[in-house]
């Protein structure tokens, strides 16, 4: 039996905003073409943080596209066709979280460019200490954890280890 289920599908078809290697934008295209042809585009970082000073870390799903089982330091994902990041920011946070209706406090953005993986992040943190709700096609679990064991963590995406290192930088943690 394939764990390949119609919400799978539904993200595979997902059509993804396209960027050339200056981060113009150039076209769209399906996830999954995006992914086969590893193709530049656009995602987005958000760095969750409660008062204690710790960050939400996610452990990933087994059926991800890209590092399987390993932990997110940041929630976010690809922007979609037409979409910008902002907006993108804030529905995935509330798609992985359920976090809605909070500030989001802009960072920057950064190039990040790993075997076929080609993008441009557009960071961003929250400060939030409110329940969480998981989307559990790509979360398992969540933890908070401090910044320095976050970082630390073999496993980590080395995207959102990239993020996490520049929110700090920026935000003076």
């Amino acid at each position: 039996m394939s764990t390949f289920s119609m919400s799978n599908r539904v993200i595979a078809d997902e059509q993804v905003q396209l960027v050339d290697p200056r981060n113009r934008p150039c076209g769209s295209t399906s996830r999954a073409m995006m992914r086969r042809l590893s193709c530049w585009h656009r995602a987005t970082y958000i760095i969750v943080r409660n008062t204690a000073g710790e960050i939400c870390v996610q452990e990933r799903t087994s059926i991800k596209e890209t590092h399987p089982g390993w932990f997110d330091l940041a929630a976010g994902g690809v922007v979609g066709a037409g979409e910008a990041s902002l907006p993108a920011a804030r529905r995935e946070l509330f798609e992985e979280l359920g976090v809605g209706g909070v500030k989001l406090i802009s960072g920057g953005e950064f190039v990040f460019q790993e075997a076929e993986l080609r993008l441009y992040g557009s960071l961003y943190w929250v400060d939030y200490t409110g329940p969480l709700r998981l989307q559990p096609e790509e979360v398992v679990a969540v933890r908070w954890v401090p910044v320095a064991e976050a970082l630390a963590l073999e496993k980590a995406t080395p995207d959102t280890r990239l993020a996490l290192s520049m929110a700090i930088e920026l935000s003076h943690w």
